[in-house]
């Protein structure tokens, strides 16, 4: 797969995942800006919970629903609803280990407009026993003030505590970070967090004097010290948290390692040589190499060394000069068009390098038995699967001969491409591991893993960037590699400046046909041939095949060829568990934070 395919399969999964966001909005959006939780312990063990959630709602809704998550051996009662902005009704039922409050909200007291585009503040009051656990030297309330259930993330929570007593009682917050501020002042605990993402846990864990309570029949008992134990795993659970803290920031500094190394690949391996050259273009051919070599060398920097189509279209052209390929146009009288043919000159064949008479059998396989070749009609003989996937592995064969001429020729290498392969290793290992950290990022969620997620990403982008760079920006030539490139670079501006044609004009037909088929090897043969349309003397025979070739779209037809073969040749569990952020489940007491949304 080339990097053309690979930069267009990423453009491809970003566009279809932007289009799917875009299809799955909804018309109706709601926010819960804040959380107002107010908390008072009986001594008796009761909890009593007073929560004010602020919505903001954009749109038509029929209501909100809360679900409170009902332990073995709790028990909810005297639940209460009333809202600021709409006027409730409350349907209450119990399903799955949950009591599953149904609030519809309306805009008018007789219960029949829909809440629109409006504020509201629903506050739920309710009494819940066992949940406070006391142990033999402890009392313990175990809380989340916002659970996994939740569909939606919440701007903050303001907390209040209400301890049935005033001295000893210590509060720990899981995770702490998310905290912004709190205070224990006799009997009264207040916190503040910031805003919690809607698949985050955040809560914490209050321990109490066990004299603060007596006659404590709505509070569960378990007859064992529990203080240490608790303590203990609070530690446990801070640590841990502090190890993923950790962790997650080391992920998100690794992805900025890449460009760091990038800089570096570049310092060691990209720098070009100084050479003894300062021409500013070459109205001659630089060298005698064929125009295939050129090709490669020259034109193709996403591969230096392998030659592309164009420099297959040159060589077609260079045949066509020394006729090995005669070509001759003739009308279609089905069409009413000119259809244009190449005889095969097999005499010649001995006479052509190795990956020249490979492209005279590419090109004679599809030749009739008197070897002529309908080029016009040859598109049609690729649609069938069997002779594009051969299409496309014969020129993959060339361009493996053509690799083969610049090594035979016995020189120094052309190009050292160690720091570009080098870093098109760290593009894949990095495209690889940037999708790991930012699922790992995406895991904990937006709030834990923001940074790595955004550094994943920016590794997959930054990756993939790097497999479109050219090859000589991190690879560099050689110093007579460095001197044939510019050469032919600065013969390359020659032929796409008219006026420096027009003021060094070809001394001869015969040069202008080499400017054609190394213009062709270079991608400006459009730019030589409408200099010759100029220059041209006016009694010369346009009918030359050379000229012929080019006037009928051979390049163009050609690379459509090669591309019908190319594209030919490859279409052949949830959980219900307690989870309070790392803590231990104390004794079966405390309560998970439920969840809750609108509709």
């Amino acid at each position: 797969m080339n990097n053309k395919r690979i930069l267009g399969i990423i453009f491809l999964v970003l566009i279809l995942v932007s289009a799917l966001s875009f299809v799955s909005a909804e018309d109706n959006s709601y926010t819960i800006d804040h959380s107002f939780v107010d908390l008072t312990i009986g001594s008796n063990g009761l909890l009593h919970v007073k929560e004010t959630l602020q919505y903001s709602f954009e749109g038509e809704f029929s209501g909100v629903y809360r679900d409170i998550t009902i332990r073995e051996g709790q028990n909810i009662s005297n639940i209460q609803v009333s809202a600021n902005g709409a006027f409730p009704v409350l349907k209450q039922e119990h399903q799955d280990g949950n009591e599953h409050l149904v609030i519809y909200l309306y805009s008018d007291s007789a219960h029949t407009k829909k809440i629109k585009d409006c504020d509201v503040d629903i506050t739920l009051t309710y009494d819940f026993s066992n949940t406070v656990t006391l142990y033999n030297d402890i009392g313990l309330l175990q809380y989340n003030l916002w659970g996994k259930k939740w569909n939606d993330d919440v701007g903050g929570v303001d907390l209040k505590i209400h301890a049935p007593g005033d001295k000893n009682n210590s509060i720990y917050f899981t995770p702490d970070r998310l905290i912004k501020s709190d205070n224990v002042d006799g009997n009264l605990i207040t916190a503040t967090t910031d805003s919690i993402s809607k698949d985050q846990v955040c809560g914490f864990v209050l321990l109490m004097p066990l004299d603060d309570f007596n006659n404590s029949i709505y509070a569960k008992h378990i007859n064992e010290s529990g203080k240490d134990k608790v303590l203990q795993s609070i530690n446990d659970s801070q640590g841990k948290d502090n190890f993923w803290s950790n962790i997650l920031l080391i992920l998100g500094v690794i992805p900025f390692l890449s460009p760091i190394a990038a800089i570096f690949v570049y310092l060691r391996h990209g720098r070009e040589p100084k050479v003894d050259y300062d021409g500013i273009y070459e109205r001659e051919l630089p060298t005698d190499d064929s125009p295939a070599v050129v090709n490669a060398i020259v034109d193709n920097k996403s591969d230096i060394g392998t030659p592309n189509m164009k420099g297959f279209e040159a060589t077609i052209l260079s045949l066509i000069d020394r006729k090995v390929f005669n070509l001759y146009s003739r009308e279609n009288a089905e069409t009413e068009t000119h259809d244009l043919f190449i005889k095969f000159n097999v005499d010649l064949k001995e006479q052509l390098s190795d990956s020249e008479e490979i492209v005279f059998d590419i090109l004679h396989n599809f030749a009739d038995d008197e070897n002529v070749l309908n080029l016009s009609t040859l598109n049609d003989q690729l649609s069938n699967e069997f002779n594009a996937s051969w299409f496309t592995q014969q020129v993959e064969t060339w361009q493996s001969y053509v690799l083969f001429e610049i090594d035979e020729k016995g020189v120094e290498p052309y190009f050292n491409n160690a720091g570009s392969s080098l870093m098109q290793g760290i593009g894949g290992i990095g495209f690889i591991i940037g999708i790991i950290i930012a699922g790992i990022g995406f895991f904990f969620g937006l709030d834990y893993g923001i940074f790595t997620l955004a550094a994943g990403i920016f590794l997959i982008i930054f990756s993939a960037i790097l497999f479109a760079i050219p090859q000589d920006v991190f690879g560099h030539w050689t110093e007579k590699g460095r001197v044939f490139y510019l050469k032919w670079l600065n013969f390359k501006k020659f032929l796409e400046d008219n006026s420096l044609i027009k003021e060094h004009p070809p001394e001869s037909i015969v040069i202008w046909k080499k400017y054609l088929i190394y213009g062709a090897a270079l991608g400006v043969a459009e730019n030589v041939y409408e200099a010759m349309k100029l220059q041209m003397p006016y009694d010369y025979d346009y009918d030359d095949g050379l000229f012929l070739y080019h006037s009928y779209g051979g390049y163009y037809m050609m690379s459509g060829m090669y591309n019908i073969g190319d594209n030919m040749g490859n279409s052949s569990s949830s959980d219900d568990s307690f989870d309070f952020g790392g803590f231990d489940d104390f004794g079966g007491g405390g309560f998970d934070g439920g969840g809750g949304g609108a509709f």
